[in-house]
């Protein structure tokens, strides 16, 4: 096996879409790290569950999971916080975002309504997504005939919030590499929404996990495998908590780096995970 480095950072988003907190360490099972995206907004009028895709106001919000392990706390850009069993809460999202929306949990699979894809009068859904990568004329669009069956009619693989697969990762060399490319843009790793930030190794250099693709990592005793790179939206360029926005950032990942920043991946073995944990590849 070979070393490419530590577990620099923790992440989860306990709220699909909002800015999430930090852990120093996590159980990492099928579903990933522990806590993460087990709550959405669902728009009313759509009867859909919505992202920072198609809600970017989502991501001026930050969410955290409380101590009783059924709810989330979530702070709303003026700072004021409320819990999502406090019925006011879904009052405050629909005023933000500007559609009558309700936070809700995650469903069982078998709920499949629930998870269900709005499909619009005029148009297609491929024609909304499109629209969210925020392209300049000329600029490519990623490749939509490889969206899996279940995502044409379900905006999440029912059971979860998540796309696909369940894990991010993003090392510190991308983003290195990105900021020597664009110096005047602003690279935080918070953009991506990474579960895991891989500090790596100084011999590595350049996209490193895209060469990752096809791969498993190996942190202790959990394995995940690398099954692709993670075109970027839009939504990248949106302020957070923290940091303002910024466009110049996605053109120079749709130029230099094939639309990609990250790599997804699927839990194979899980386990436990801690900051400063040793990264191999398999």
């Amino acid at each position: 096996m070979q070393k490419v480095g530590t577990i620099r950072e923790i992440w989860r988003y306990p709220v699909k879409g909002m800015a999430g907190e930090q852990l120093e360490a996590s159980p990492i099972g099928p579903n990933g790290v522990q806590g993460d995206r087990t709550w959405a907004l669902r728009d009313t009028r759509r009867a859909e569950i919505q992202s920072c895709k198609f809600r970017p106001q989502l991501l001026r919000c930050s969410a955290r999971a409380n101590d009783d392990g059924r709810t989330v706390s979530v702070t709303f850009p003026d700072g004021a916080t409320l819990r999502s069993d406090d019925d006011a809460i879904h009052a405050r999202l629909s005023a933000l975002t500007g559609h009558e929306s309700t936070l809700e949990p995650l469903r069982p699979e078998s709920d499949t309504a629930f998870y269900r894809r709005h499909k619009p009068e005029r148009g297609s859904w491929l024609d909304e997504l499109a629209t969210t990568f925020d392209r300049e004329p000329g600029e490519p669009l990623p490749d939509f005939t490889h969206i899996p069956p279940v995502l044409v009619d379900h905006v999440t693989v029912p059971g979860t919030f998540f796309l696909v697969v369940p894990m991010h990762v993003v090392t510190t060399a991308t983003l290195r590499h990105l900021q020597s490319l664009n110096g005047g843009g602003s690279w935080d790793r918070r953009r991506f929404r990474p579960n895991l930030v891989i500090e790596t190794d100084p011999a590595i250099s350049g996209l490193a996990e895209q060469e990752w693709v096809g791969r498993k990592m190996v942190i202790g005793d959990i394995l995940i495998e690398c099954v692709g790179g993670t075109p970027r939206c839009g939504a990248v360029t949106r302020a957070q908590p923290g940091f303002g926005p910024d466009t110049s950032i996605l053109r120079t990942i749709v130029r230099e780096a094939d639309q990609n920043v990250g790599a997804y991946g699927l839990v194979v073995q899980p386990g436990s995970v801690r900051t400063g944990d040793a990264v191999y590849l398999d």
